[in-house]
């Protein structure tokens, strides 16, 4: 059974930082990928960063980019993020997700002349985070 376990989120003030973990079980890094993404209520859920554990390539959302750090221990078969200068923006409930994959991970692909989010098939429970201004 495929797991995953997200631990972390908080309240954090405008420019702090927190770190994300994500625990996994029931599948192999050697060809999955995973991926955090971000929802607020009412708003469609965003891609915020993807790895993939054999080369630990990554991805990220324009909107963190230079900002957070996604890693992955493969011993422990977890990954983090790292989410420094925290703005209000911010603000969610953070998911991690995992999908089997193989040459890179992936958040959005071109759906004719739409971007669309990538389906991830395993979801963990989500972690808040919460930046005050």
């Amino acid at each position: 059974e495929v797991q995953l376990v997200e631990s972390g989120g908080g309240l954090v003030q405008a420019g702090g930082s927190l770190r994300l973990s994500c625990a996994a079980s029931g599948f192999s890094f050697d060809d999955h990928v995973l991926a955090w993404f971000r929802q607020v209520p009412g708003k469609e859920r965003e891609g915020v960063s993807c790895i993939s554990p054999d080369d630990g390539s990554t991805l990220y959302s324009d909107s963190v980019k230079g900002r957070f750090t996604m890693s992955s221990d493969n011993r422990k078969n977890t990954v983090h993020l790292q989410m420094n200068s925290l703005k209000p923006e911010d603000t969610a409930v953070y998911y991690c997700a995992a999908e089997r994959l193989v040459g890179g991970c992936v958040l959005y692909y071109r759906d004719g002349s739409h971007t669309r989010l990538y389906e991830y098939g395993y979801w963990g429970q989500g972690t808040q985070v919460t930046v005050s201004s």
